[in-house]
């Protein structure tokens, strides 16, 4: 009795697998595995160089019992990795396991892919999450650089948050380090604004610190290449580290000057298709004008893209709150600092206010 793998398979060139995966399909609802040398009759050219050394390999019995991984073959009618009748009449090219692509436009395998398993996308209205976090959020009370306390209850809430299953990105701001639009005068703004992305790299490799002590894998990927401490920014594997469950954390803005990081953010929500932009802060949503300055300020509890703009309610800059219009992705401004409200947010409660493309415009 023979046996056929993907690898021999494989070795007989892309011409030659149409006939070889017939003959197997043959061959395998006969019940009947009989050498193949003289079964396979396509005469492709691919086969002039290397079909003796083929037709030697498929001769070569394969050992039977059971292997080191405790599988056992005795009763098994294709070896573990060849093609099945199934595979056959599909017409797999036998190069690998068959892939299935994700609502989010990722490849990924056959099992379904962390946090995004109908339960889970039926718990969350929004199981695919773009975190927002600025530099100021981060500096706490202390004025400058970063507030432990307020590194840790970030990372414990972005924890808490994976834990229960939602793929999270992370955008992290450099506020609280250095603001390019705010350098001395007489700095040239490009310049300033390298220096900017530069602090949200340190915020970056910071919070990856704290999540990855708390047990949560964690990737940094930055939009300036620094690959002694970070990955460069690649989309596609971006979105992979997401389907296998990693938080991702992003970097350096942009990596172009002039563009805030609030623009950073929606443009990787867009990249990642986040179900969702959250926009952390240190309040609890919008306000028609600054609650700490006036005890009389109303919050928002919904918004529209095209009333932001009207108001100027400075949610976060133009160009974010275009992309995301365009893209059609909403807006929740919450307050980070209160427990638990990443999770609540990705649930649909009302925790903060959210921004759309509705036309509705509700006030608490």
């Amino acid at each position: 009795m023979q046996f056929v793998s993907r690898r021999v398979a494989s070795s007989l060139g892309k011409a030659g697998q149409p006939c070889l995966r017939l003959q197997l399909l043959n061959v395998a609802r006969g019940g009947q595995f009989q050498s193949l040398s003289s079964t396979v009759t396509c005469r492709s050219a691919h086969l002039n160089g290397n079909g003796a050394a083929v037709a030697d390999q498929l001769h070569k019995p394969h050992t039977n019992g059971v292997r080191g991984n405790g599988l056992d073959f005795h009763n098994s009618p294709f070896i573990f990795g060849s093609p099945s009748i199934t595979d056959l009449e599909n017409g797999a090219d036998g190069h690998g396991p068959s892939h299935n692509r994700t609502h989010h436009g990722a490849s990924t395998s056959g099992t379904a892919p962390f946090g995004t398993s109908a339960a889970s996308r039926a718990t969350y209205k929004y199981p695919r999450v773009l975190l927002k976090i600025s530099g100021e959020a981060l500096q706490g009370k202390q004025g400058f650089g970063v507030d432990p306390a307020v590194l840790n209850l970030v990372a414990e809430e972005i924890a808490e948050a994976h834990g229960a299953g939602l793929q999270l990105a992370v955008v992290v701001g450099g506020g609280n380090y250095f603001r390019g639009a705010t350098a001395p005068k007489g700095m040239d703004r490009a310049q300033a604004d390298y220096v900017g992305m530069l602090a949200t790299v340190m915020n970056a490799l910071l919070l990856q610190g704290a999540l990855e002590n708390m047990g949560v894998d964690t990737r940094v990927q930055t939009a300036i290449e620094m690959r002694e401490v970070a990955e460069p920014y690649i989309r596609r594997r971006a979105i992979r580290h997401l389907d296998e469950g990693r938080v991702v954390i992003f970097g350096a803005g942009t990596g172009n000057p002039f563009f805030t990081t609030d623009t950073a953010a929606a443009l990787r929500a867009a990249e990642m298709n986040a179900d969702v932009f959250m926009k952390a802060t240190k309040v609890d949503g919008v306000y028609d004008c600054d609650p700490m300055k006036h005890q009389h300020a109303k919050k928002y509890e919904k918004l529209s893209y095209r009333q932001v703009s009207q108001d100027n309610l400075q949610v976060m800059d133009e160009t974010a709150i275009t992309l995301c219009k365009e893209n059609n992705i909403p807006v929740l401004v919450f307050n980070v600092m209160e427990r638990g409200n990443v999770l609540r947010a990705a649930m649909g409660q009302n925790v903060g206010t959210v921004v759309d493309s509705s036309d509705d415009v509700k006030q608490s």
